[in-house]
């Protein structure tokens, strides 16, 4: 929440430096009238209409922030990357971007935003993934996967997988995609890209795929369930979630499924029952576990709702932008994809 700045003119600032007359403070004194007046030129700023660099959702004067402690992670920075941004993924230093609407990737710096590369892939690429090394995307209209080095962006390899590819996990050696116009899912060896296996999802469309440290669980966006999957294909169980399942995070304990067309996320336990069913915006598709909170993209709203992981509780709604689709978390930041303004968000 944005609040205002409550600090005086310069002229009440000096009349409490002036109440400070101690000999140790002088240097002090002075550093604080300097960021007053640096302060309140960026106020004028502010008021003139031109924000601060970076920051889309805030009018608020830094210095006021810093010195008053009102800074809550909760500002909203957005780097523009291309047409339809989709999928987003952190390789440990930098953020990978998929361009639905333009065949490619971007690559942005986690610490400032700044494109380092774009890298094209096959036709609408929809999800990509990092498996320590490299990235992989799945372009759901040329039913393919890409494998680009991390490092340079260079391609390494392209592997046909089934239709309609548009979910991505790594399990620690193997990369699974979720086909969503096959009803199936494609296990690849993460080394060289060739197919250890294909099996049935259990259900129709998967939409989604994530990894528990030993089994993985694919969202059925038509039918309105889960499957989990042991790690060689087997089917362990197929569980009722809301309506239109898409993106699902595993939080180390408890699987967080977001039900597009229910206006929900369904929080399963290991072995699938349900634990709870939260509201989460309008549309909730992308789903990331921050290592306390759940947050969730909410596609027709254009915001992001924040859930306490233990319970549930809607902690923020947060302003990003139009259609937001996937989002990624960098240890320290969360970064939302949004489909209808071709830019990435950075909360």
């Amino acid at each position: 929440m944005q609040q205002r700045g409550l600090l005086g003119r310069s002229g009440a600032f000096k009349l409490v430096i002036a109440g400070l007359v101690v000999a140790t403070l002088v240097g002090t004194s002075r550093f604080l009238t300097q960021a007053q007046d640096q302060g309140e030129d960026q106020s004028n700023e502010a008021a003139a209409g031109r924000p601060f660099l970076g920051v889309s959702t805030s009018q608020q004067n830094p210095l006021q922030i810093a010195l008053l402690h009102w800074y809550n992670a909760n500002l909203t920075t957005t780097f523009t990357t291309a047409a339809g941004a989709s999928g987003v993924a952190f390789d440990g230093a930098n953020i990978w971007v998929c361009n639905n609407g333009k065949n490619n990737v971007s690559k942005l710096t986690a610490a400032n935003g700044t494109v380092l590369g774009t890298f094209t892939v096959g036709t609408n690429p929809e999800a990509v993934a990092y498996d320590g090394a490299n990235v992989w995307v799945a372009n759901i209209n040329s039913n393919n996967v890409t494998k680009l080095n991390g490092s340079t962006g260079a391609v390494i390899g392209t592997f046909t997988v089934g239709t309609q590819p548009n979910a991505l996990a790594f399990d620690g050696t193997n990369i699974w995609v979720a086909n969503g116009g096959s009803n199936n899912v494609t296990e690849l060896k993460a080394s060289t890209g060739a197919t250890v296996g294909t099996f049935p999802s259990s259900g129709t469309f998967p939409a989604g795929v994530a990894f528990d440290g030993t089994d993985i669980w694919i969202t059925n966006n038509t039918s309105a369930n889960v499957t989990k999957l042991s790690p060689t294909g087997g089917v362990l169980g197929t569980f009722t979630v809301g309506t239109n399942p898409g993106g699902i995070a595993f939080d180390g304990t408890n699987m967080w499924v977001g039900n597009f067309g229910s206006n929900n996320v369904t929080k399963l336990s290991s072995s699938g029952s349900v634990l709870g069913t939260f509201a989460a915006g309008s549309g909730p598709n992308g789903v990331v576990y921050d290592g306390a909170n759940i947050w969730v993209a909410d596609f027709n709203g254009g915001t992001v709702t924040k859930l306490k992981g233990s319970t549930g509780a809607t902690l923020g709604t947060f302003k990003v932008g139009t259609e937001p689709r996937a989002v990624a978390f960098d240890g320290a930041h969360i970064w939302v994809t949004n489909f209808g303004s071709g830019t990435v968000s950075k909360l």
